[in-house]
């Protein structure tokens, strides 16, 4: 029989068992126990899966209509400025298609040119882009978008349409979920971070039967 992962020592049903584990967030070690394999087995599949989970956030088409636009800072230990610049975490440039898909890029900086750029080549010119007052978003208009900027003392006062509630509320369900790993290693942070996307965009479907399919190889 042809296995799922190739030159994987686990047998296809445990590989399946492996997936369950990971759908349901259950940590490596843990999931080795309950299956009386070694941790760094575990460990290759979630590797394996986060990095298909990569390639198919990446290969999404872009995101059209409404979309709002934001920025959070992840990570972090040192005392220093927060929001905007906060010291020792890690800028994440999100954007969400309302009443749909989201997508994230961890960013450099939060410049004008860095988050325009990715603006450009995710949104189609002729959408309407939502966000806060930030300098960064200037010129939004000049490059063919519908631009609203969004004064949260006042649109929510006033409960107008103007929000960008859903691009806060994925970095809400981002964060509590990273949370649970008690600190991630930079050099892996993007994989984790992909998976919250991930996670996200597909949590009204079945997300055993999707990662199936992504992880034969």
């Amino acid at each position: 029989m042809k296995r799922i992962i190739g030159r994987s020592k686990l047998s296809n049903w445990e590989i399946r068992q492996v997936v369950r584990l990971f759908v349901l967030e259950v940590p490596a070690s843990r999931g080795a126990q309950e299956l009386g394999v070694h941790r760094h087995t575990v460990e290759r599949i979630y590797g394996i899966i986060r990095e298909r989970i990569i390639e198919v956030c990446e290969k999404e088409a872009g995101l059209t209509g409404e979309v709002e636009v934001d920025e959070s800072y992840f990570g972090g230990q040192r005392k220093g400025k927060r929001g905007r610049g906060a010291a020792g975490k890690v800028a994440v440039f999100g954007l969400l298609k309302r009443n749909g898909r989201v997508y994230t890029r961890p960013v450099p900086n939060v410049s004008h040119t860095v988050l325009r750029a990715i603006i450009k080549q995710k949104v189609p010119s002729g959408s309407t882009i939502y966000s806060d007052g930030f300098r960064s978003y200037d010129g939004l208009v000049t490059d063919g978008y519908h631009h609203y900027r969004i004064h949260h003392d006042r649109e929510f006062a006033q409960g107008k349409r103007n929000h960008i509630n859903g691009i806060e509320n994925f970095w809400g369900f981002a964060k509590t979920k990273l949370r649970r790993y008690y600190g991630i290693p930079r050099t892996r942070f993007y994989a984790y971070l992909k998976e919250m996307e991930f996670r996200f965009n597909y949590r009204n479907q079945n997300l055993y039967e999707i990662i199936m399919k992504i992880i034969k190889i």
